[in-house]
């Protein structure tokens, strides 16, 4: 537990919320814009740290993190400092940083420097999680249109994966009613059928879903020879076939819970509604089904909460819009290098996790009192 899940639980949380960066590339910068007014550009004698910092920053992984790091909260410091190390590089003693590149006479370089090392902790990266910063005066406030998408691609993820619930609760139900009420090799043969698809990789279940769904598939294929449709009905790279995909995975995780359950009802309790006079619905409705709810609650949230955190099937079912919170974390990871942005990320969809986990305990355990 402490190697397997506390332990990169806490690296992925103390990266979310730390900015070391900066502050452990540039240390005379930090002490000597401590005292800078913003108001113009730093002195000379601040200036002077700048420089003797980038001449005493010789190792090229820590420059590449110091030029992302200042590159991802203003565009220009990849090649402003690029070119400036190269001529710091090639002289000695005091420099005119404006001689160099005349962006070192603006004060928004200087800003962005200053604020990058003013501490090594910031909320930055989990304000931009949900499409927040802090303005010029330091309030939080929300990012300008189109500077970032995370709140919609949050909210599409938390709608997708309602959307799977469900359809995993229309289908696991009556399927686990079904395995529940017959015996023997009949019931062995249900649960095979739902046991299968977990013993098989998630991409070789995706890669099929694939082939299944494309405009020349079974099912499109299928449709066509029965006549139903004269052309191919989009199944691919859209939101429909993400939810069939993933419904298709993730419905074990329903239908198991559920049938735990049914299976330790008592039998005879839906003759004895009918006997008294009860319609098999409302029989359903009143008897069956509250006492199966606790197993069909554990099953939403089994799948809920492992429907938030897909990847493979969205991104290659899915189309460019229907892409999920996952996606992007994998990009911050991994294409742009910036996990600090990642770890927040991530860390919003675990805390949102377990407000929901909290919730289901908070249910679940008022039920138990009220029994």
């Amino acid at each position: 537990m402490i190697c397997f899940f506390a332990a990169p639980l806490v690296t992925m949380m103390t990266s979310a919320v730390s900015d070391p960066v900066a502050t452990n590339a540039l240390p005379r910068t930090a002490r000597a814009l401590k005292r800078w007014d913003h108001g113009a550009v730093p002195t000379p004698s601040q200036q002077a740290a700048f420089v003797a910092d980038i001449r005493a920053l010789t190792n090229d992984e820590q420059f590449g993190d110091l030029v992302r790091r200042l590159n991802s909260a203003q565009s220009g410091f990849r090649s402003l400092l690029g070119k400036t190390r190269r001529i710091l590089g090639t002289s000695a003693g005091d420099v005119d940083l404006a001689a160099i590149d005349p962006r070192w006479s603006e004060v928004s370089y200087w800003t962005t420097i200053s604020d990058a090392v003013a501490s090594r902790w910031t909320d930055k990266n989990l304000l931009a999680a949900v499409d927040l910063e802090r303005n010029a005066a330091g309030d939080i406030a929300a990012m300008p249109e189109g500077a970032s998408a995370n709140r919609l691609i949050l909210i599409r993820t938390f709608v997708t994966a309602a959307i799977v619930t469900i359809a995993c609760i229309a289908i696991g139900l009556p399927f686990a009613m079904v395995a529940a009420s017959v015996q023997g090799w009949r019931r062995q043969l249900l649960l095979g059928a739902v046991l299968l698809p977990l013993w098989t990789s998630l991409l070789v279940r995706t890669a099929a879903w694939y082939i299944v769904l494309q405009d020349n598939g079974l099912i499109n294929a299928t449709l066509k020879a029965l006549g139903v449709i004269s052309d191919p009905i989009p199944l691919m790279f859209n939101r429909l076939g993400v939810v069939i995909a993933m419904t298709h995975v993730l419905l074990p995780f329903m239908v198991l819970p559920i049938f735990s359950v049914l299976i330790a009802i008592p039998r005879n309790l839906m003759p004895a509604a009918a006997s008294l006079g009860a319609h098999p619905l409302r029989g359903f409705l009143h008897v069956l089904l509250p006492l199966a709810m606790r197993g069909v609650v554990s099953g939403s949230l089994l799948v809920f909460m492992a429907a938030l955190g897909y990847y493979i099937t969205p991104a290659l079912i899915g189309g460019a819009n229907d892409q999920m919170i996952s996606s992007v974390i994998a990009y911050y990871a991994t294409a742009a290098a910036n996990w600090s942005m990642a770890g927040a990320l991530g860390l919003v969809l675990l805390a949102m996790t377990i407000l929901l986990y909290a919730v289901y305990i908070r249910l679940a355990s008022e039920e138990e009192q009220r029994a």
